[in-house]
């Protein structure tokens, strides 16, 4: 099987030449790991050590800090929900049931089809327009069951066209 280096030579030689130093470059070279294998997997995060010329436990501890770099496989969209205190008052823990129920799974888990995970995340910086969800970096706010049901559709049909989806209508985003 090609090595990341083998698969990406020319991204990862543009994010080396963006940097003073190798090791500045770990993130964007753990963000382009994930994208190709899915999750920070021990041969991921060799290989990024390797590219890097680091030992692995310093990529390891990274990635077991950013909640955005994932240890264990996810779904194709992950769907995190603040549950932090201002969006719990603001009906967080109904939202994430809502949510769990719709998808048929719980907290941490993926769905079936290897589409969706959902997980509890605290505070995402948008307090004043919770229940507010973040799938793959794209905020949606205001939320109720209703419009996560259309944002879950949307990202169902994307997925199956084989389009990326960037995001529900304005009014679940703002």
């Amino acid at each position: 099987m090609p090595t990341l280096r083998e698969k990406a030579k020319d991204e990862i030689d543009a994010i080396l030449s963006k940097y003073p130093t190798r090791r500045s470059a770990v993130l964007p070279l753990c963000a382009l790991a994930q994208k190709e294998y899915g999750y920070m997997s021990p041969e991921a995060v060799r290989e990024v050590a390797e590219i890097l010329e680091l030992d692995p436990t310093e990529i390891q501890g990274l990635v077991g800090f950013y909640t955005l770099l994932h240890e264990t496989p996810t779904g194709k969209y992950v769907i995190e929900i603040c549950d932090d205190l201002p969006c719990a008052l603001r009906g967080a823990d109904q939202f994430i049931d809502h949510v769990c129920h719709k998808l048929g799974v719980n907290v941490g888990e993926t769905t079936e089809d290897g589409l969706f995970t959902i997980q509890r995340v605290m505070c995402i910086a948008a307090c004043d327009r919770a229940p507010v969800a973040q799938i793959d970096l794209e905020y949606y706010e205001h939320l109720d069951p209703d419009k996560f049901d259309a944002v879950l559709e949307k990202l169902k049909s994307a997925a199956t066209s084989g389009q990326e989806e960037s995001g529900a209508d304005s009014d679940s985003r703002n």
